[in-house]
């Protein structure tokens, strides 16, 4: 069965889609830790990172820091933490999420609330950056 990330990749289920190319997608987390928390997979399902190509592990970091630039421009922050867990979905997938402090990238935080038009118009502000 495809992972839900596969099923976004797919158009199968909508997302606030940030970035995209032939082999990455960016989208922001429907749950996210600090507003501007952004998912970024690869198209290909794989679930541990480590068993994804040399190639796709090296291209996913070169994506995400396109979508990390962009998000430092919207979202005001310090740096954009990395996090790679890996456990809660079985499909390789990288959080970018805006940090003013080291607490700000646990997982066992409050989620921040968002409304619709808030993560419409925050997923195409970042877009433009990208």
């Amino acid at each position: 069965m495809p992972s839900i990330f596969t099923k976004i990749i797919n158009g199968e289920i909508p997302c606030y889609k940030v970035a995209e190319d032939e082999n990455f997608i960016a989208f922001l987390d429907v749950n996210p830790l600090k507003k501007g928390h952004t998912l970024v997979v690869p198209k290909i399902e794989t679930d541990y990172i480590f068993d994804n190509s040399d190639e796709i592990l090296s291209e996913i970091l070169v994506f995400a820091k396109k979508v990390a630039k962009a998000i430092e421009k919207n979202v005001k922050c310090k740096r954009i933490g990395i996090a790679v867990i890996g456990l809660e979905v079985p499909h390789t997938h990288i959080h970018l999420v805006p940090m003013d402090n080291e607490k700000d990238l646990s997982f066992s935080n409050p989620r921040v609330k968002l409304s619709n038009d808030e993560f419409v118009e925050l997923a195409e502000k970042i877009k433009k950056d990208i």
